[in-house]
């Protein structure tokens, strides 16, 4: 006990000494601020979002794909913000939002799928995770927006 209490005693000295108990009032003018920086580049605008589809429903793929080749030639990975889509254009930029909590994602269609007419999109395992409201569901409804390059 009575090392703490020294161990204590020796701090608290050591505090009140530097000089951290005293308050120290800001002069005004005394200290150099630097010159405003000037922003010369602009802002990145707002994607140009066109209106695809709403009110339909996306699932995600499946682990076992992990590696195969996608209908464009690339390789899936269930990592990566990619989706199947059965009619958009390989390479296509779509925005993908959850209707029931409004989060959305950005991928590209690289792949056809799904081979179900009640379904609309397939998404990557991270895509879809990351916008689903319950991880509890394979399927939910969405609205899909093609992005448009400015």
């Amino acid at each position: 006990m009575r090392k703490y209490i020294l161990l204590f005693s020796i701090a608290t000295t050591l505090f009140i000494t530097s000089g951290f108990t005293e308050r120290k009032p800001l002069v005004a003018g005394k200290i150099a601020m630097p010159a405003a920086k000037v922003i010369t580049e602009s802002l990145p605008a707002e994607p140009k979002l066109t209106l695809y589809k709403q009110n339909v429903l996306a699932t995600y793929y499946a682990d076992k794909f992990n590696g195969r080749k996608t209908s464009s030639g690339e390789r899936f990975h269930n990592s990566k913000y990619t989706a199947a889509h059965m009619k958009l254009p390989f390479g296509t930029m779509v925005r993908v939002t959850n209707e029931s909590n409004g989060k959305f994602v950005d991928v590209k269609v690289n792949d056809r799928g799904p081979f179900s007419k009640k379904l609309e999109i397939d998404l990557t395992k991270k895509a879809f995770m990351e916008i689903a409201s319950s991880k509890n569901h394979g399927t939910f409804k969405v609205k899909i927006e093609i992005i448009e390059k400015v």
